[in-house]
């Protein structure tokens, strides 16, 4: 049809084990369609999404199979939120892949403590009652008490405020390095994929612009500029002091890394100053 056009085009790249993988590009891109095909809400026309040695996109594949391999929260979960209890909204995903009472009721207590919770104040605490950043905790421990193989993230700071921002980017940097799991991480935030991402894919238009680490993606500023994407801030920051004579790498993506460098920089000019004055008075 002449108004059909391809949701995602030869989308290929791999995860390695225990890796924070963030996935950028501005709205539209195909984020969200390429998210539904890594949990099997979506199946492809073409080709094969293998998690571990299984291929999940293989027509008998139970959904059961796929959810034990792949938990997706997508963005404000609170709003998928509906027992009347923390423990037993966390027990939902557990209870449906059939597990004996005494598994769930581990899985539930491990996965509250994980989101940074007390088990014993808050499970039979209504989720209603809960601040948003609790929630979100308490939703993202529902797919946790699944124990998948890797855990998507779409946008998990989403509509919250600062200190809220902060401490659920903590609580998901907690859980995956107690997990181990592969996490793959879905945001705006240029400062938070830089920041916490071993790798980053750029997504635009259903097609991949480009896979690396940080510091290579975000080298690329014109390309990334032509789909629509900003340099984190402390980036940009230093490419204006660049423009401005200071000796800066292009490739800083730390507040710490460019305070380091810029101080660096003020003292090797105030220190060319004073010379400059004593070769002066000398004269």
């Amino acid at each position: 049809m002449p108004t059909e056009s391809l949701a995602l085009d030869d989308v290929s790249f791999e995860i390695a084990d225990g890796q924070m993988f963030g996935i950028i590009g501005h709205t539209g891109s195909g984020k969200s369609t390429l998210l539904q095909h890594l949990n099997g809400l979506l199946k492809p026309e073409s080709g094969h999404i293998i998690i571990g040695d299984v291929d999940i996109t293989e027509p008998d594949i139970a959904m059961t199979e796929i959810r034990k391999r792949i938990g997706l929260v997508f963005q404000y979960p609170e709003y998928q939120l509906f027992e009347e209890t923390v423990a037993k909204d966390v027990a939902f995903g557990p209870r449906n892949l059939g597990l004996a009472e005494e598994e769930i009721q581990e899985r539930v207590r491990e996965a509250i403590e994980l989101v940074g919770l007390d088990y014993e104040t808050f499970k039979e605490r209504s989720p209603f009652e809960l601040s948003g950043g609790q929630k979100r905790r308490v939703a993202i421990a529902g797919v946790i008490a699944m124990r998948p193989e890797a855990l998507i993230l779409d946008e998990p700071t989403a509509g919250l405020d600062p200190k809220a921002h902060k401490d659920v980017l903590k609580m998901v940097e907690e859980v995956h390095r107690r997990t181990g799991n592969i996490t793959i991480l879905v945001s705006h935030n240029m400062a938070d994929i830089a920041r916490l991402c071993d790798r980053v894919l750029v997504i635009d238009s259903g097609r991949v612009v480009t896979v690396g680490t940080p510091k290579e993606v975000f080298s690329r500023r014109r390309e990334l500029a032509e789909v629509g994407l900003d340099l984190p801030p402390v980036t940009q920051l230093t490419e204006a002091l660049r423009q401005r004579g200071f000796q800066i790498d292009e490739t800083i993506l730390s507040v710490e890394e460019a305070a380091e460098q810029i101080a660096a920089c003020l003292k090797a000019r105030n220190t060319h100053n004073t010379q400059n004055v004593r070769r002066t008075e000398d004269k």
